[in-house]
Parts: C-alpha cells; sequence; structure tokens
C-alpha cells in the first residue's frame, strides 16, 4: 500500500517520516493548494528550467523556502490554514530527542510544530515543500514548461496546444 510507505527527508538536522496523503485528500486540498500557490510559483519561476533542466519539484527545498518566504502577495491565514492541512494531518512523524538523549518517532501535532519550529519558520515552508513533491508530483510536472522557462518538443506541443482549443471549446 503506497499510502503506508514513509518517505524519510531531513529538515535542518530533523528526520521526517511523510506518509502519503489518500487520493481523496490530495484532490481536496487540490484546489486550495493551486489558490495559494498561485503567487508562490511566480516566486519560484526563477528557479525553474534553466541550463540544468530542473522541475518545480527538483528545486533545492532551502531555496525554495527562501523564496516562498519572501513572497508577500499571500494572505497569512490562509498561508497558516493551508500549512496545517500539509503538516498536521497525522500522516507525519518525526524524530525527537528526548532529556536522555534518546529518539522516539511521534506524530506532528500543533504543540510538537510549534515546539520545533519556533524562530525556525522557514523550516515549515521546507516540510511544507516535501509534503507538496511526495503528494504532487504530477500536478506541478510540467510547471518548467508552463512557465516558459522549457521549451517542449513538437509532438508534445501540439498535443497541449490541441487539448487547450478543445478545453476552451467546452468551457
Amino acid at each position: 500500500l503506497r499510502q503506508m510507505e514513509p518517505t524519510m527527508v531531513n529538515v535542518s538536522g530533523m528526520d521526517f517520516y511523510i506518509t502519503p496523503f489518500s487520493a481523496f485528500k490530495a484532490a481536496n486540498l487540490t484546489g486550495e493548494l493551486a489558490s495559494v500557490l498561485a503567487p508562490l510559483l511566480s516566486a519560484l519561476a526563477p528557479l525553474v528550467g534553466g541550463d540544468d533542466k530542473k522541475e518545480l519539484m527538483e528545486v533545492d527545498a532551502n531555496k525554495a523556502a527562501a523564496a516562498l518566504a519572501g513572497c508577500t502577495t499571500i494572505s497569512g491565514d490562509k498561508l497558516e490554514k493551508l500549512m496545517e492541512k500539509l503538516l498536521l494531518g497525522g500522516h507525519i512523524a518525526v524524530e525527537v530527542a528526548d532529556e536522555d538523549g534518546k529518539k522516539d518517532a511521534s506524530k506532528l501535532n500543533r504543540d510538537l510544530a510549534d515546539e520545533l519550529f519556533c524562530g525556525e519558520v522557514q523550516d515549515m515552508f521546507v516540510l511544507c515543500f516535501y509534503v507538496i513533491g511526495l503528494n504532487f508530483k504530477g500536478f506541478f510536472r510540467k510547471f518548467a514548461s508552463l512557465s516558459g522557462k522549457e521549451k517542449l518538443a513538437g509532438e508534445e506541443a501540439a498535443e497541449r496546444i490541441s487539448g487547450k482549443r478543445t478545453l476552451r471549446r467546452v468551457l
């Protein structure tokens, strides 16, 4: 079961284990994610494409977090609500050391997130970036080509143009 397979990511020396969203939860978040990320994608556009042909989800998470933190065109309330949905849904565990230095995995909840990210909010952005990358790869896979950073092959471009014309007629 893909939904039960955790992916380990390291953010500022902490190991987080992320399990994918269910298909319906991901679908539910897609619209909200798109509305919040539209302004953010313009902030990330300079990091995509270029000589190394990077796709959006291949961008260095720390560079992406810095670009996102500098974006001033989104509502803080919307961003907080989205981050809660991305990080606090019970699908992330983190290894935390106790008083004796023994590491134990705990589910990420609001209190633990407040403790871990206090003074290090950019690390929450980095973790969100990983969660989005794990759950919405296909959603962003073609961002570089749509942003004009990368040219499409002839056949693929023709299919896209044809599909857009058909979509416009339907809408």
